[in-house]
């Protein structure tokens, strides 16, 4: 019962808040490209380019046995950058709206959420760059494609959590950002996005396709794309059974620190 009118309370604020919620994300969308000539367009090019640099660098150690690596290794960047950047943009949002806490009551949370969600925003128009590829590369659309927006919301959800949780530990410990920096170029490389998993020795491989959340959320996305033998819905499963305890473990720590934030921010 005490889980329910949590919950409930808890929606029942953000609603009444949801207009600050959209400001909020309009907000960080528009000042992220403030005075850029192109605008909104590098939602598509950044991620493009990156692509081409990426395959022309990796294209030869690791292309082999992976069909259409371009596309391969773009779907797995864009779902890694949403979430690594939103944690990042997350990290700072409590600290970065100290002014605003310290004269109105505002539910703290809203602004981790408003920063995971703008840049879930970013990711969405990113696809644009994906769609591009596929037809650079000459490869059929399928119906599968309507479904990659389950592992998105996934991912979305455990960013959400994980937002959180590094959030409220920013506000007592200033180092975490740069923690974040470190801990997430190592995930990157621990995540099978510019090779296949099937270089990786059995052991390494075990604990990658068993225990790396991302690796659930790419693998799902990359069958909706690129089709497979794999069976996406244990992965959906997985990505969902740890997207649940993400965000669960990020509200409550986050709960349990926020009346504590006024003597720290």
């Amino acid at each position: 019962m005490g889980i329910k009118y949590r919950t409930a309370a808890r929606l029942y604020t953000f609603l009444n808040y949801r207009e600050l919620f959209f400001q909020l994300v309009s907000r960080d969308i528009r000042l992220k490209y403030r005075r850029s000539l192109l605008g909104y367009l590098w939602s598509v090019l950044n991620p493009l380019l990156t692509m081409i640099v990426m395959t022309v660098v990796f294209s030869t150690m690791f292309a082999r046995g992976v069909e259409n690596f371009p596309v391969y290794l773009l779907s797995g960047n864009l779902l890694f950058s949403f979430m690594a950047g939103a944690v990042n943009r997350a990290i700072p949002s409590v600290l970065g709206a100290a002014s605003i806490l310290k004269k109105i009551y505002v539910p703290k949370y809203i602004f981790t959420l408003a920063s995971v969600t703008s840049e879930l925003v970013t990711m969405i128009f990113s696809l644009g760059a994906l769609i591009v590829v596929i037809i650079a590369t000459g490869m059929p659309f399928a119906w599968r494609f309507l479904l990659i927006p389950i592992p998105i919301i996934e991912l979305y959800i455990f960013s959400i959590g994980l937002g959180l949780f590094f959030a409220q530990a920013m506000v007592f410990f200033r180092d975490v950002q740069y923690l974040w920096g470190v801990f997430s170029t190592a995930w990157m490389y621990f995540t099978p996005i510019f090779y296949p998993v099937t270089m990786l020795p059995e052991r390494i491989r075990f604990v990658v396709t068993g225990f790396n959340p991302l690796y659930y959320y790419i693998a799902q996305f990359r069958y909706f794309i690129l089709g497979g033998e794999e069976r996406w819905e244990l992965y959906a499963l997985r990505g969902m059974a740890a997207a649940a305890l993400m965000l669960a473990a990020g509200i409550a720590a986050f709960a349990r620190a926020k009346n504590k934030f006024i003597l720290y921010i």
